[in-house]
């Protein structure tokens, strides 16, 4: 039997792999150089393999284990590995996924100390959530003039409405001299996204909240921890720690997540939860459509860019 070396594993980068899996009412486990998940059944056991190489993240919902074996061949491939509760939603209230991530002493360092150039300094730290901010609205624009489902079904990117929510919030971007006011804006913005797509969808009475359970809310809810996996795969790639946030808030241990992951849910998953609402599609239906659009728009390079330009920045500044 042929044994693959950590380094074979790990060939394919991570912003460039294909695959997450979201898995429920199985056992996940090493068999043969191979990492499976086994569903029992009365008869006989069925095994589906995962190709761990081309896997950035593996979320385990209601009723998984995984053996010990397992996790070192995952962690091998540096494929992060979640518990999370059914569906995708986290297991304890409104905290976040709690991410076992693969440990390595050979993960880069250079954006992590970019990363720490100018985070002590809060004038720095605001100009990079300025950064990211800035683009956010300009990764809505390129999806939502790009996709033509969204068009047909939904919203037009030249549609008056939307077109003056988005220059203002750009305009609120570069005049804001703190986060709470950058914050409260990007409340603003996010509760006028749904409140514009809302009406489009015909959904006079949304209302968003995560606890609740309509259609809507349920799938912005799996949506936006699709999001949270690639935001913390890139940040575990790039040796950022999830703490260091530049919006969020300092006291969050996953805060940083959330601002990477902010980067694309308004352009991708916010309007595909009204469409797939509308149309009454399964959330299995509804994830496996979030992951192609992510593989399509190539998600995780664009978090990979902007964190690594975000890092570097004060660098490539001082070297002019």
């Amino acid at each position: 039997m042929e044994v693959l070396a950590s380094s074979d594993l790990k060939a394919i980068l991570h912003s460039k792999r294909a695959n997450i899996y979201y898995l429920e009412y199985c056992r996940v486990m090493q068999k043969e150089g191979r990492v499976l998940y086994l569903i029992e059944a009365k008869e006989h056991n069925q095994y589906w393999n995962i190709p761990i190489a081309n896997t950035t993240a593996i979320l385990l919902g209601t009723g998984t284990s995984i053996t010990q074996a397992a996790m070192r061949m995952l962690a091998s491939a540096g494929v992060l590995v979640g518990f999370c509760g059914g569906g995708g939603t986290p297991l304890f209230s409104g905290a976040e996924i709690e991410w076992l991530t693969p440990q390595s002493e050979y993960r880069p360092t250079e954006y992590l100390q970019g990363w720490m150039g100018f985070w002590f300094d809060e004038a720095k730290r605001m100009q990079i959530a300025q950064k990211f901010q800035g683009a956010r609205i300009e990764f809505i624009e390129h999806i939502w003039k790009k996709d033509k489902e969204i068009k047909q079904a939904l919203v037009n990117i030249d549609d008056e409405e939307i077109k003056q929510t988005l220059t203002k919030f750009k305009h609120q971007i570069t005049c804001r001299q703190s986060i709470n006011e950058l914050l409260l804006d990007e409340a603003r913005l996010t509760k006028q996204l749904y409140k514009i797509l809302a009406q489009r969808a015909n959904l006079l009475y949304f209302e968003r909240n995560r606890e609740s359970n309509d259609v809507t809310n349920t799938f912005l809810n799996h949506g936006n921890y699709l999001a949270y996996g690639l935001a913390a795969t890139t940040l575990w790639v790039l040796g950022i720690p999830h703490g260091f946030a530049v919006m969020h808030g300092k006291t969050r241990r996953g805060a940083l997540v959330f601002d990477v992951a902010d980067l694309v849910k308004d352009a991708i998953i916010l309007p595909w939860a009204f469409i797939c609402s509308q149309e009454k599609i399964s959330d299995q239906a509804f994830r496996q459509l979030i992951l192609q659009k992510f593989t399509d728009y190539k998600v995780l390079d664009f978090m990979f860019e902007q964190v690594k330009s975000a890092a570097l920045h004060y660098k490539a500044i001082s070297a002019i």
